[in-house]
């Protein structure tokens, strides 16, 4: 199979039929052997009766429907677990995605070898200050942070090689991270190809402010994850050990200064630096407990479905 098309979705009832059909026109067109699925997470409208009908019409459609709302990063591990085609292509159900960008991106990765190509929405529709403006923030800030160079890490229109999903874990809300965590697993030849943005034709938006929030704590939490989080000894055992022996060092001198140095002076416990010392070398066992504790979680931590399937076509 050449493409698999993965869908999440919440709540998009009036698009799914046109973006369908928009969809298998450009595949049709282009002769391609294709799949969609579309991942329902936890829709409250008709969406799931929707794509039922869609895929009694055409069998290329599949679909998997939450029990309830687990969010995009989940919805998106879902769609990659069961993907098939050589090639995986993300997009949003809310037409702001246009599919006729499908058969470039599916060139630039078997043609032109890349692992992961990234949509790059340079003119947008949506609102300079509420969306555009934090936007541009949050990619210099995830640029500088990742070290991946691309404009829009937020654009739902991406193409994967299928090894590059099948070896990434989406999790949590990190779905805006997936080229990081591609590079992280050893993907490095990241694209980016300029994708037409369109105006929301149904509906409302489902993300507000917060996810520019949530964005950048998710971005401290990766690069964390992605420096120390097979290795936290490395971390939480360094700044341990510099903090007990800071804390030390200070107990060592002020045995000296009673014992030598100032014999008569005051008592030990009378002064600051007794109190700085005895926190100093508590707080670094502390941290070293830490690193401890997350290299055994580590290594005894067990895989957990994070989210619940209610049923699938």
């Amino acid at each position: 199979m050449n493409i698999s098309v993965v869908i999440p979705l919440l709540n998009e009832q009036e698009s799914l039929i046109e973006l369908h059909d928009w969809i298998a026109k450009v595949m049709q067109s282009n002769h391609f052997s294709y799949e969609i699925l579309f991942i329902d997470d936890g829709s409250t409208d008709d969406s799931w009766k929707i794509i039922q009908q869609l895929s009694e019409k055409n069998n290329a459609v599949k679909g998997i429907q939450f029990l309830r709302n687990f969010g995009k990063s989940q919805a998106l591990h879902a769609g990659f677990e069961k993907a098939q085609g050589d090639v995986v292509i993300t997009m949003d159900a809310d037409l702001q995605d246009n599919p006729e960008e499908i058969p470039d991106l599916y060139n630039m990765i078997l043609s032109e070898g890349f692992d992961m190509v990234s949509g790059w929405k340079k003119k947008r529709y949506d609102a300079v200050l509420s969306k555009n403006m934090p936007s541009k923030l949050f990619n210099w800030a995830a640029r500088k942070t990742s070290g991946v160079k691309l404009n829009d890490f937020n654009c739902g229109l991406k193409a994967y090689r299928q090894n590059v999903v099948k070896n990434i874990d989406v999790n949590g809300e990190m779905h805006r991270y997936i080229p990081v965590l591609a590079k992280n697993a050893g993907f490095t030849k990241i694209g980016e190809k300029v994708v037409q943005h369109q105006a929301r034709k149904y509906g409302e938006t489902k993300f507000g402010m917060d996810r520019f929030i949530h964005g950048f704590l998710d971005l401290i939490t990766i690069w964390f994850i992605s420096r120390f989080g097979r290795r936290p000894m490395h971390l939480f055992g360094a700044l341990g050990v510099m903090m007990f022996a800071i804390g030390f060092a200070f107990s060592f001198y002020l045995g000296i200064d009673k014992l030598f140095l100032n014999p008569d002076g005051r008592l030990i416990t009378d002064r600051p630096q007794f109190f700085i010392a005895l926190v100093t070398m508590i707080i670094g066992t502390q941290f070293f407990v830490a690193g401890f504790l997350g290299e055994i979680i580590l290594r005894t931590k067990e895989n957990r479905k994070r989210y619940l399937i209610k049923d699938a076509i």
